[in-house]
């Protein structure tokens, strides 16, 4: 995989809906809030690229620079999330609710590993996890403008794992 290239897409190519909402909800809040600032969320996603981004650098360059570009994609998910909780009528700080108590985010939600192929499979297992709690919020949330933006976010975290995979694949076939 060839990151320089300049027509490698980091980012499904259908245009985002705009950020809007049918009305305040504190449960449909709540759960953006929680995609922004919990364990499983944007949060969590951006800062682990961005250490794998710098820990890869000198020994896999191309891939160090694969997990800058995505994580890009997901400041766009996190922004995206934080103007949706904001409109819902939630303070979009990088918290979610747990048992009525705000629950900050922190980097000790992460899994840090230094090995390549781990590191990798680590980033999948967290993609995956993404579109299957997106998928989710789409099949109860009620509002069509909120589901409109997670099916389109869907998109991206889809392409990520494309992505991963063919990293995963590169790696693999190198420890051989």
């Amino acid at each position: 995989m060839d990151t320089k290239d300049s027509k490698m897409s980091f980012a499904d190519s259908a245009p985002y809906p705009p950020v809007r909402v049918e009305g305040r909800n504190t449960k449909y809040a709540a759960a953006m809030l929680a995609n922004m600032g919990s364990c499983d969320s944007e949060m969590s996603t951006i800062s682990l690229y961005v250490y794998n981004s710098v820990v890869l650098r000198e020994t896999y360059a191309d891939l160090s620079e694969t997990f800058r570009k995505i994580s890009m994609v997901e400041m766009h998910h996190l922004n995206t999330f934080a103007e949706l909780a904001c409109l819902l009528g939630a303070d979009p700080r990088l918290w979610h609710p747990d048992r009525g108590r705000p629950v900050y985010w922190t980097p000790a939600c992460n899994s840090y590993t230094r090995t390549p192929r781990r590191l990798v499979c680590n980033a999948l297992e967290g993609e995956r996890a993404a579109i299957a709690q997106y998928r989710r919020q789409a099949d109860w949330i009620g509002d069509k403008y909120i589901c409109e933006i997670l099916n389109r976010i869907i998109l991206d975290e889809e392409r990520h794992v494309q992505i991963l995979r063919q990293m995963e694949i590169r790696l693999t076939r190198e420890e051989k």
